[in-house]
């Protein structure tokens, strides 16, 4: 599949967040010249400087999440003179945007910036899940009062409002009575469209990390998290999720909603990381929301233990495939089962020495974090091991860090 030395073609990678580097190894493994472009102070970050072909950095936006297209379009046109860019592909999901912006511009394939927002846009993806017949939670715009008050006079509350272009669970409002809602927007000002008001359904949390070609899910993973992201986020504790047993009903019926959710949303070839609820009032399952790239929080390396496939590098091989105009195929599969715990530390280089099952097969070495793999031919064994160490890490690590506002690099 590595293309020859006369023909290698420029794939414009955009990060302004540490992430992605078995994506550009892969990438240029399989023979394309990557160039990576960064924000400054990730200049000095652990990037594979040996395999790219120009790194470039610019300034980071004032809000990261708003980083601007306009100014990453007129960098993509200053290394456009000199290299034919082929394919352009934002390696977090705060970049899309402006990845697209770069693609419409340059006539370039892949999703332009209407594709794009059904896979960043929180109230335009909830509105094509529901358009489609998927079961999503209800929900309302926030742009007119008479609809807002509309909706929390027929949607029993307690409701969230939600940013909708911010991950991990950042910048989400409980909203108890219909009184608290309305100072709560005045105090986002201009930014008070940006948001959405969902009815709060109390379950578990589960995602779904996918690889899809030619508009066919080729790969689903259930997994299910040991408490929802946005109580970690907001009340603290520690983070853990684990590979489904396959054959269980909860697998089976993620693996249908995430199949008709990409469908919906228009998924033609890609990794996805989507999230879903499992309602404690009647068991079933409704679409949270969905991402265009992979997995955080060491879900890819979760992926990789369990299943022997690095969403990064199928990533990569499916913009090669697509660019070369090839067939995409899954590498050889195997069926274990892996799952993570993750907390702060109150230690600056934790020691989990402690910790010694044959199970664990990676360990985290992070300041201030600390962080265990684990991998079972049994999902119940995984399971076992994640809940003895979420016990144990909040006696011999655990520290608590508020929630952010906004999203930091």
């Amino acid at each position: 599949m590595a293309l020859d030395d006369h023909s290698r073609p420029t794939m414009l990678c955009i990060s302004t967040y540490e992430k992605g580097q078995a994506f550009l190894r892969e990438a240029a493994r399989l023979g394309c010249d990557a160039i990576l472009l960064t924000v400054e102070k990730l200049a000095n970050a652990d990037w594979p400087k040996d395999v790219l072909a120009e790194f470039h950095t610019m300034p980071e936006a004032d809000v990261p999440e708003r980083q601007a297209p306009e100014q990453v379009r007129r960098i993509a046109d200053s290394i456009a003179k000199r290299r034919k860019i082929a394919r352009v592909v934002a390696l977090d999901e705060f970049d899309l945007e402006c990845a697209a912006l770069v693609r419409e511009h340059m006539r370039l394939p892949g999703m332009g910036q209407t594709a794009t927002r059904f896979f960043r846009d929180k109230l335009a993806m909830r509105m094509g899940a529901r358009a489609a017949g998927v079961a999503v939670p209800e929900f309302s715009g926030v742009f007119n009062d008479a609809d807002l008050s509309a909706f929390m006079d027929s949607v029993e509350g307690p409701w969230l409002l939600k940013p909708r272009w911010n991950a991990s669970a950042i910048g989400i409002k409980k909203i108890a009575r219909a009184e608290e809602l309305w100072p709560a927007l005045d105090s986002l000002g201009e930014l008070r469209t940006h948001h959405l008001l969902e009815r709060f359904v109390p379950g578990e949390i589960f995602h779904v990390e996918g690889v899809t070609w030619d508009g066919e899910v080729l790969f689903a993973a259930p997994h299910k998290y040991g408490q929802p992201p946005m109580q970690t986020m907001h009340e603290g504790g520690i983070f853990t999720t684990r590979a489904l047993d396959r054959d269980s009903d909860d697998a089976r019926a993620l693996r249908a909603i995430h199949r008709d959710t990409l469908a919906a949303l228009g998924m033609k070839a890609g990794v996805t990381h989507s999230e879903f609820i499992k309602a404690h009032v009647d068991g079933k399952f409704y679409f949270l929301e969905t991402a265009a790239r992979v997995g955080g929080a060491y879900i890819a390396d979760v992926v990789e233990y369990a299943n022997g496939l690095n969403p990064w590098v199928e990533w990569a091989r499916i913009e090669v495939a697509a660019l070369r105009r090839e067939q995409y195929a899954l590498p050889q599969l195997r069926e274990g089962y892996a799952g993570s715990v993750i907390s702060l530390a109150r230690q600056q280089e934790p020691d989990t020495s402690a910790y010694n099952d044959p199970e664990i097969v990676h360990r985290l070495h992070k300041h201030h974090h600390a962080g265990l793999i684990v991998r079972s031919e049994s999902a119940a064994r995984v399971e076992q091991l994640l809940e003895e160490y979420g016990r144990r890490f909040l006696i011999d690590f655990y520290a608590r860090m508020d929630a952010p506002d906004k999203p930091s690099a």
